[in-house]
């Protein structure tokens, strides 16, 4: 402790003086190059020479003990000195108390006192200091008050030999916040016993001794050296201990304390003591003569406690006398709390002689020491001379304290103070020398297992003393010892134990059947129970360990089957155990034991032989074990097919079979055929019934719909056992419904033909009737029933002509004249629904006649400078196409467009009109030129068109169209100038809706001749001009279709399909007249060819202009690419692509 005062032993770096060598060995390091030797029988010889040695392997040759001189100037020679939880005193002969917070021992406190000091008394706070004076009076400090000058105490007027604190309390959290000591124990130099307070507040008029009382006098009037107290609870009460020692006595007083007036602790002791009291003053009782010890010796004594970990209660004491040390422990069990002894296991050590108390000479100078001191708390050990003060440091002090109990015999204390492993080696070797020499072999094997002394040596020494309990438990406890990679060892240790326990079975067997005739021996019963349950834990334990054929050879040579197949199947040899019981025939404990393993071989191997013996149980076990592949039984299970059946019983193959499939859903065609093969074979009987039932209720595939067992299989298996409705419903299952129902109809179940019947497929109605034909002609023929035929036909779609003509050609009418009427009048109804069927639909005609021609009103304006949307030159130069999108197209533009994503069927077909048109208009024109044409005039104008005229919705008008014309663009090659109307003139038209541009009246037609009927009208007042032709545009361009658009040339079909009655058509005036009347101009629109009149060309030509038209202008060419576009890629094949990663 603070390593500025003190000098340690072994440390070079602090510069001490030489500490002077002492004149009694005891304290100095031990030489190392001694060698052991046997310690003399003396305990004592610890004290002298400071270890005692474990062995060259552990041996410690540091002190126990090191004594370091504390650099303190001392101002006189000590008298005294305590010291408790850090704070220390010292007394000087000159009258002078030094003080020293060892928590700041740089500071020291010199107090004069005005009287000689005689002895200090420090509680185990370090707040309490009671001094003691040579004069008698003492004085009181408290190392709490300001002034830390000691205070006279006048009741503890008395010379004090020693004091007892109330530990517990003032080591307690409320014993530090408190300023009373509560009750102590004064002992003085007279004999007597005091009680008293001592209390460190400051008040006005009161004192700090409160309470002082003489509780009790010892018989011989020595002083008191040494006193404590100590409190504890019992069951019943709360009882305290007081333990007294004088030069030559020790007391102990035991009782009840008194009631405890305040909290100051006051007058606790006198009903303890008062017990001890006679009832005249003074006089003492026999009791207290017989409640101490007496040792001779000298003057000097001292007593000493030792408190536990808590520091709350007193657990030994030890009073130093002149014959040595009288310790002992405290005993606070109730059993011994009704005694006044409480001191247990007391003994004495006696004092080497060289040494006596109090006066060892610690140099060979005048220094001596003066006495010891300790601190409770921090279990620090001061020793002080008249002018030095030194600190005993201990290390290791229980280093050899075990040596001392093990030659006392005090193993178990041995092994408490055993620090290493070769000392518990040791202590445990010699208690096991100690048992044997003792003959108590068990024990003395137990503690043999523990040590490493050898095997060899222990083994002998128990073989030889005949116990062959204690060398088996020997070597079970070795081998529990033993590494577990010393697998050579522990197989030999396992194997002889397995032998010591089969040689006891013989023993105990022998025993049993020897006395049981005449003693009970129902406790060799119990042991041998015990010895089975013994071998079955070491066959679990140490199954690893032995080998297997030994063990089963060592087994079998002493003929102990039950523990032969315990410990087969404690190693997982199921296949022993298996063998030996179907050997024995004994099925019942074979399947078990296949049942109990988790193997599946062992199923599969004594699958034959289990299920021919004990079918019942097999099958139980197999439907136990989920994991069984039902494949690998069927060798087995095809036994039961031709072995003969109790009907009562049922079959077990099919029962397994029938869990597999429908509890575990076993899917293998296998497995299902196997049990249709078990149904079906003649040794299960003559019942269908169970095959029906698998047939109708087996587990179908959830894509195909058909059972997983072979239709082909299952039919071949039923015809071949006569199977005849298994085969019936098998031809349904296959869609097979004429053979299912003629095999129906031979056997004679008519309503098995029906049901069959009624299943075929509802779609095909011309089978279905066929099968409720033969049906009919088996009820109409073979029974000759004509009532049952006639409800027959009530039953079915079936009418009464369809059955008719299966009647005989002499049958009575009367039997079916009712059906007949019924199906007349069914017939009539029938009649009536189809002529309203057919008014509905004639209706329904006239209205679209009636919607077709109100079509024929619809017109679109166009401005006149609208352009093309694909040449974007002016629209009304040529031929032109109007699309409901408000997109208008040249003619020969449109078609340089749409035949870029036509299909090749289309492209084709174009081809054919184009060259079907071109030699068509040839011949027209080779016609017109035989005719007399004089000039090229126009003919004059015709009648305005009436409403249900055919016109063209074009800028090509005729002259004679107009009655009002307005000037028309020259057309080159025309010939001619064309006048485009501004407005139609017709009485029916109000003026409001003239408009420049063209306006159409009646059937407006386009410029290749479309009729009225295919323009729409435009919610936005254009008329737009559509194709009524539902040509649907293909999107998917073929490379073959190149060289068909190249043929297709653009300006040839738009001057081919021009109408020759226009300016841009080549024809002439008469031509074009009697075009536009063929078109339907003037008001014979629709009018009746004239007999003679020859007009076959010109019709046949309209007819492929239009065609044409319905190919061209089905749809607008720019928003068709748009949608025929969606799907295409964004890189052009060919295309280099840039983002490719």
């Amino acid at each position: 402790m603070f390593d500025e005062y003190v000098e340690h032993a072994g440390t070079s770096e602090v510069s001490r003086r030489m500490v002077p060598q002492l004149e009694d060995q005891g304290y100095e390091p031990d030489d190392p190059s001694l060698a052991f030797q046997a310690e003399p029988d003396s305990i004592l010889t610890s004290l002298e020479t400071g270890y005692f040695s474990a062995g060259a392997a552990e041996l410690d040759n540091n002190p126990l003990f090191v004594l370091g001189r504390v650099q303190v100037d001392i101002p006189g020679p000590l008298v005294a000195f305590a010291i408790a939880s850090d704070m220390l005193y010292m007394a000087c002969s000159n009258d002078l108390l030094i003080h020293i917070n060892l928590k700041n021992p740089e500071k020291m406190v010199k107090i004069p006192v005005k009287a000689p000091i005689y002895k200090l008394f420090l509680d185990p706070s370090g707040r309490h200091l009671v001094i003691a004076t040579a004069q008698g009076d003492n004085l009181y400090l408290c190392s709490q008050w300001r002034d830390f000058l000691p205070r006279p105490i006048k009741s503890f007027k008395m010379m004090i030999e020693s004091i007892a604190w109330n530990s517990g309390f003032l080591l307690s959290s409320a014993g530090s916040s408190a300023t009373g000591t509560r009750e102590i124990l004064i002992g003085g130099r007279n004999g007597i016993i005091y009680e008293g307070v001592l209390d460190s507040k400051e008040e006005i008029f009161k004192s700090h001794d409160r309470n002082v009382n003489a509780v009790f006098t010892l018989p011989e009037r020595q002083p008191i050296t040494g006193v404590c107290f100590q409190w504890f609870s019992t069951a019943e009460n709360r009882r305290g201990l007081v333990v007294v020692s004088t030069a030559t006595r020790i007391y102990q007083f035991v009782g009840a304390p008194g009631d405890r007036r305040s909290d100051d602790g006051a007058r606790m002791f006198t009903s303890l003591f008062s017990a001890y009291k006679s009832a005249e003053l003074n006089v003492l009782s026999q009791r207290v003569i017989s409640e101490f010890l007496e040792l001779p010796g000298s003057e000097y004594s001292e007593l000493h406690t030792q408190f536990a970990r808590d520091k709350m209660q007193i657990t030994s004491v030890a009073w130093l006398t002149g014959q040595g040390i009288y310790h002992g422990t405290i005993n606070y069990s109730p059993s011994n709390t009704t005694n006044d002894a409480l001191i247990d296991s007391a003994q004495l050590v006696p004092y080497p002689s060289a040494i006596a108390p109090a006066s060892p000479a610690l140099s060979k100078s005048t220094e001596r020491i003066k006495g010891l001191s300790s601190d409770p708390v921090n279990k620090t050990y001061w020793v002080y001379t008249d002018s030095s003060l030194f600190e005993l440091t201990t290390k290791n002090e229980s280093r050899d304290v075990w040596q001392i109990y093990m030659r006392r015999g005090e193993y178990d204390a041995a092994l408490d103070y055993a620090q290493t492993v070769s000392q518990r080696d040791a202590i445990l070797a010699a208690q096991g020398d100690s048992f044997l020499s003792q003959k108590q072999y068990a024990k003395a094997a137990e503690r043999f297992a523990q040590t490493s002394r050898s095997f060899e040596q222990v083994a002998l020494a128990l073989i030889d003393s005949g116990d062959r309990d204690a060398l088996q438990y020997y070597l079970v406890v070795r081998l529990g010892r033993t590494k577990k990679t010393d697998l050579t060892q522990r197989m030999m240790l396992a194997t002889w134990l397995v032998e010591f326990y089969l040689s006891k079975f013989n023993d105990l067997d022998d025993l049993i059947a020897s006395e049981s005739a005449a003693h009970d021996v129902e406790d060799l019963k119990t042991e041998r129970a015990m010895l089975d349950k013994d071998l079955k834990t070491f066959f679990e334990t140490y199954k690893d360990n032995l080998d297997r054929q030994t063990t089963y050879d060592l087994i079998l040579s002493h003929g102990r089957t039950e523990v032969f197949l315990h410990y087969a199947t404690v190693i997982g040899d199921h296949l022993r155990v298996v063998e030996h019981w179907i050997l024995e025939e004994n099925w019942e404990k074979a399947i078990g034991v296949i049942s109990g393993q988790t193997s599946l071989e062992l199923y599969y191997r004594y699958a034959s032989v289990l299920l021919r013996q004990a079918p019942q149980p097999t099958v139980d076990a197999w439907t136990r074990q989920p994991g069984l592949d039902p494949s690998a039984l069927v060798p087995a299970l095809l036994q039961l097919q031709h072995q003969a059946r109790d009907p009562l019983v049922p079959n077990q193959a099919i029962r397994y079979l029938t869990h597999v499939i429908f509890e575990r859903h076993n899917i293998s065609p296998t497995i299902h055929n196997l049990l249709i093969t078990l149904y079906a074979s003649p040794s299960f009987g003559e019942d269908d019934r169970p095959l029906l039932r698998f047939l109708s209720t087996a587990p179908k595939d959830l894509i195909s719909g058909k059972p997983y067992y072979d239709l082909d299989y299952a039919l071949r298996i039923c015809k071949a056992n006569k199977r005849i409705r298994p085969c019936i419903s098998l031809y349904a299952e296959m869609g097979l419904w004429e053979n299912s129902v003629d095999l129906a109809l031979e056997i004679g179940d008519l309503e098995l033909a029906k049901a069959n019947a009624d299943k075929a497929e509802e779609e095909d109605l011309r089978l279905k009737k066929k099968l409720w034909l033969k049906i009919a002609k088996y009820v109409v023929q073979d029974k000759k029933d004509i009532k049952s035929a006639m409800a027959f036909i009530r039953d079915t779609s079936l009418k009464i002509e369809d059955i008719l003509p299966f009647f005989p050609d002499f049958v009575v009418i009367d039997d079916f004249k009712d059906e007949i009427c019924l199906a007349l009048e069914e017939y009539t109804k029938d009649i009536d629904k189809l002529r309203a069927e057919m008014d509905d639909a004639t209706k329904s005609a006239e209205l679209i006649k009636r919607d077709i021609a109100n079509l024929k009103n619809r017109f679109v304006t166009l401005e006149p400078g609208e352009r093309c949307s694909s040449c974007s030159y002016p629209l009304f130069t040529r031929q032109f196409y109007v699309f409901p999108c408000q997109h208008c197209f040249h003619a020969d533009c449109l078609i340089g467009l749409v035949k870029e994503y036509l299909p090749a069927h289309s492209l084709r077909k174009i081809l054919l009109l184009q060259a079907d048109l071109l030699k068509s208009s040839s011949n027209a024109t080779g016609a017109m030129n035989g005719q007399n044409v004089a000039t090229p005039q126009l003919q004059q104008p015709t009648p305005p068109v009436p409403k249900t005229q055919r016109t063209l919705l074009s800028s090509q008008f005729s002259a004679n169209g107009t009655t009002n014309p307005t000037q028309l663009p020259t057309v080159p090659g025309a010939g001619t100038a064309a006048a485009i109307p501004t407005f139609a003139t017709s009485a029916s038209f109000p003026q409001q809706q003239q408009q420049q541009g063209v306006a159409g009246t009646g059937g407006i037609v386009n410029a290749i001749g479309r009729p009225a009927s295919a323009l729409i009208t435009n919610p936005m007042g254009g008329l737009l001009a559509v194709s009524m032709a539902p040509v649907a545009l293909g999107r998917n361009m073929f490379v073959a279709a190149d060289r068909l658009r190249d043929m297709i040339v653009p300006d040839a079909l738009a001057n081919a399909i021009a109408l020759p009655s226009l300016p841009w058509g080549g024809t002439t005036s008469t031509n074009a007249n009697a075009n536009a009347n063929n078109a339907g101009g003037g008001k014979g629109g629709n009018r009746k060819k004239r007999k003679g009149e020859k007009l076959s060309v010109d019709e046949e030509v309209e007819k492929v202009r239009e065609s044409l038209d319905e190919l061209l202008a089905s749809s607008c060419p720019l928003c068709e690419s748009v949608v025929a576009g969606l799907d295409k890629p964004f890189i052009e094949p060919g295309e280099l692509d840039s983002w490719q990663l």
